[in-house]
């Protein structure tokens, strides 16, 4: 197993839990924080835009990259979400272990 660490913004706490309950429920992901508070500043369309926003932390494996990134497509409201996905460099053997057995592996 190649365990993987995703970023994605929401909007809203209610767009977190859904796209989160769909990632789990799909075995896409092991397990979704949803990290509220966050403040974004960013480049849209030739305008500086500040924005409200949640984080997601999605715990998933480089082998369901494909089809957890088209999950996210599918289900967030944004035109070009951020999907961004990271390798954790360590983990804790037990929870290495429940990680991929929450993805079914």
């Amino acid at each position: 197993m190649k365990p993987i660490l995703v970023l994605v913004t929401v909007p809203s706490l209610a767009v977190g839990k859904k796209l989160g309950k769909r990632l789990v429920e799909a075995k896409l992901a092991a397990c979704v924080n949803i990290i509220p508070g966050l403040t974004s500043i960013y480049r849209w369309q030739g305008r500086v835009e500040t924005g409200k926003e949640l984080l997601l932390l999605i715990k998933s494996e480089e082998g369901k990259w494909k089809d957890l990134e088209a999950a996210i497509r599918e289900n967030h409201p944004y035109e070009c979400p951020e999907i961004v996905a990271v390798p954790p460099s360590r983990m804790a053997k037990a929870y290495g272990a429940w990680w991929g057995k929450a993805l079914g592996l």
